[in-house]
């Protein structure tokens, strides 16, 4: 394939993200529907950790002891960027005098998933420019545009039942969480790496890890009045979809 294949198909990856934009700027949202969609958002973020590591996890394992085991250097490589996803945005927060407003939260979860979609884009570009638009690279891409459009869910969960005058940063922040799939397929198609890819694994789930914490710490609080258990079969169905979606 040809590196303007390579952007273009990068591009519809990372920006099916917005598909999902009239659904998380619907207003008149009540607050048992907010709750649903908050919670198939969290479903879907607490996926999107899994599926990161099971792809980091195949490329620290060797089966160096015994048929078992990972790389030791490779896992220090993975800890470092997972330490570093979680306590760069920590760190963030520490700094801010006002708290994490919706606008912030909203960001951190755009960065979040941004790095996991570079990670994407990587794989992509990697799989494209070696065999062609066929086989595997076909599966990844059809598979990559159908995850990315329900993460919009996730990033756009803090403006839930709030969307008046927030339009402008809800589209910025698809933009962030989209734009490095397009990054990720640029660079693939001119090097892929191990050392690479880990650490922007690591990064990724760091980051995810932080953001689910004020996440659900909002949505339990707020559930209190209606109820959890309807919330936490939600989050099971936004688990269970990006599952679903990841097995197409």
């Amino acid at each position: 394939m040809q590196f303007y294949e390579i952007l273009v198909l990068s591009a519809v990856m990372g920006l099916s993200i917005y598909i999902s934009y009239p659904v998380v700027m619907k207003r008149n949202l009540d607050q048992k529907m907010v709750l649903s969609l908050t919670g198939l958002a969290l479903g879907i973020l607490i996926f999107l950790i899994a599926d990161v590591f099971s792809d980091a996890s195949q490329l620290m394992y060797n089966g160096s002891l015994y048929g078992y085991g990972s790389s030791p250097s490779y896992d220090v490589i993975f800890g470092l960027s997972l330490f570093a996803g979680f306590f760069i945005l920590f760190g963030i927060e520490l700094r801010s005098k006002h708290g994490m407003s919706r606008m912030k939260i909203s960001l951190l979860i755009a960065v979040g998933i941004g790095l996991q979609n570079l990670t994407e884009g990587l794989v992509f570009g990697a799989a494209a420019v070696g065999i062609g638009l066929s086989g595997v690279a076909l599966v990844i891409l059809v598979g990559f545009i159908i995850q990315n459009v329900t993460e919009g869910f996730p990033i756009g969960s803090p403006f839930f039942g709030h969307p008046e005058n927030n339009n402008a940063l809800i589209l910025l922040f698809f933009l962030i969480g989209g734009i490095p799939t397009i990054v990720g397929g640029a660079v693939g198609f001119y090097y892929s790496s191990r050392v690479f890819s880990l650490v922007f694994d690591g990064l990724a789930i760091g980051s995810i890890l932080y953001i689910l914490l004020p996440m659900l710490k909002s949505v339990f609080t707020s559930s209190e009045r209606t109820g959890t258990k309807s919330l936490y079969g939600f989050v099971f169905i936004g688990f269970f979809i990006g599952l679903a979606v990841n097995l197409i």
